[in-house]
């Protein structure tokens, strides 16, 4: 199983998450989203993921691209530990906070949309996870428990921790979103949340290392 990723990659990191709490073991192939014009730009990688971008998963003889799909077949091929809860109310809801995260913010604030934006774009991040996170901090206040959707790991909780750390890089203040800041700190506490982290990646540069 090979895992092409970057360190900072907030799609490649649901990945690992997924990958560590179902105990997958694979390789990694870094793929330097900023370096030599951007890696994901290369022949190579186009011919595997046309849409150039990480992460995308080798495994079982085929090669898939988008974080959310590849969760799901792992989730199809390997259900333990579950990450969509068995009830469909809750499975809809954790759907529906994965969705939010990684339809309604994470694109908008994505490298290739930020580049557009010149010396906007810390302001245009900042205003786009804070209007995404004010309405996800509302809809947690109904599902959680523990984590996003009651006690158990879900997929909600895999795009969560991964856009807040987005956020803390781009320096938005956290203090309106209680639910999520709580959340978000009991998953990092998490192993698998631990091993995953951007800081402990084979690729993290290493003035950015754990």
């Amino acid at each position: 199983t090979i895992l092409y990723s970057y360190f900072r990659s907030s799609c490649s990191w649901r990945v690992r998450i997924a990958l560590a709490l179902k105990g997958i073991s694979y390789d990694v192939v870094p793929v330097n989203l900023l370096k030599d014009g951007g890696q994901q730009f290369s022949a190579e990688f186009k011919a595997m993921n046309p849409m150039q971008q990480v992460p995308a998963l080798k495994i079982d003889g085929i090669t898939l691209s988008q974080s959310l799909a590849i969760i799901h077949y792992l989730e199809d091929t390997r259900p333990n530990p579950r990450l969509l809860p068995q009830d469909p109310k809750k499975r809809a809801q954790v759907r529906m906070i994965a969705d939010h995260i990684v339809s309604g913010i994470q694109p908008l604030q994505n490298l290739s949309v930020l580049k557009q934006m010149g010396e906007k774009k810390t302001e245009w991040a900042q205003n786009c996870i804070a209007s995404g996170f004010q309405a996800l901090e509302q809809t947690l206040q109904h599902t959680a428990g523990r984590y996003c959707v009651g006690d158990e790991v879900s997929m909600a909780d895999l795009c969560l921790v991964p856009q807040v750390f987005n956020a803390e890089r781009f320096k938005v203040d956290m203090a309106p979103y209680p639910t999520i800041t709580r959340i978000n700190k009991a998953l990092l506490e998490l192993e698998a949340f631990k091993v995953s982290h951007p800081s402990r990646q084979p690729d993290t540069p290493a003035e950015l290392q754990a």
